[in-house]
């Protein structure tokens, strides 16, 4: 298909072009769930020359260090954090958490390469090995609300999943997961952790929304990427963009709702 540039939008109902990073992970999911989007079209991103024309870009979680390894490999890194500096909306989904976030822990020898830009820092592998992959029920924040269609919770999927453990003023957190008495005891009485924020142009998300029915956080990133390039069109014509952000809201914390007999990541080794 031809894509579209994005300063070629005339609305906030015009089609946009979304591209799901295609090096490793879950990006055929994405992919899916943005089918169902009106007016969006998602492409594979396999190279940098993919990154040309694109309103937004998603990171889709897998294997960070594998990620990042083929991205290196294949000379994207630059591309990538240019596209990020650039200002279009980024969203980052578990693996994609860790690449956005400015510091994080918890990583293989030699570390790996990140795009940085969102002020936290995360803990990767958080909660546990791949065998402690969980499910939880989070209350859905201000930001899922104008596309509501059931209950007042979403399906959160934690597979390998980091924690974002600092945040810095310009992030917003929008999802909580509440710890259980034995995950406060390792983390030193933490009760909770942040599993999604937002900051300017940039969504995070500890979790899986791709491995769910759920499309409301995939609209949301659609909206902002719209709402983005509205402000963008303003600015260019003089007026002001203040209305390009989604509204904001305070944090939300859940029930604990992970199963009892769940082992808990790092119980001899403290965070």
């Amino acid at each position: 298909m031809e894509r579209k540039l994005a300063d070629t939008h005339t609305s906030s109902d015009c089609d946009i072009v979304i591209g799901v990073l295609a090096l490793q992970g879950a990006f055929r999911e994405h992919i899916a769930h943005f089918s169902k989007v009106p007016g969006v079209t998602a492409l594979e991103v396999r190279k940098k020359e993919d990154l040309e024309g694109l309103d937004g870009l998603v990171i889709p979680g897998g294997e960070s260090t594998t990620m990042a390894l083929i991205a290196e490999r294949w000379g994207m890194i630059p591309e990538l954090r240019t596209f990020a500096k650039g200002g279009r909306p980024i969203w980052g989904t578990c693996a994609g958490l860790i690449f956005l976030a400015d510091k994080a822990s918890g990583q293989k020898e030699g570390g790996q390469a990140l795009l940085g830009g969102l002020d936290c820092k995360v803990q990767r592998n958080f909660f546990g090995a791949q065998i402690n992959s969980f499910e939880s029920q989070l209350p859905v924040p201000k930001q899922l609300e104008p596309f509501q269609r059931g209950p007042q919770d979403y399906r959160a999927m934690f597979i390998r999943a980091p924690a974002i453990m600092e945040t810095g003023p310009s992030v917003e957190v929008l999802s909580e997961y509440r710890l259980s008495p034995e995950e406060q005891a390792v983390t030193e009485g933490r009760e909770s952790v942040v599993v999604a924020v937002r900051s300017k142009q940039l969504l995070a998300t500890s979790f899986h929304p791709e491995l769910t029915e759920d499309s409301r956080w995939h609209e949301t990133f659609a909206e902002m990427v719209r709402r983005h390039i509205a402000g963008n069109k303003a600015t260019a014509n003089g007026r002001s963009s203040s209305s390009a952000s989604l509204s904001s809201m305070g944090s939300q914390r859940s029930g604990m709702s992970r199963p009892a007999n769940m082992p808990v990541y790092g119980s001899q080794d403290k965070l």
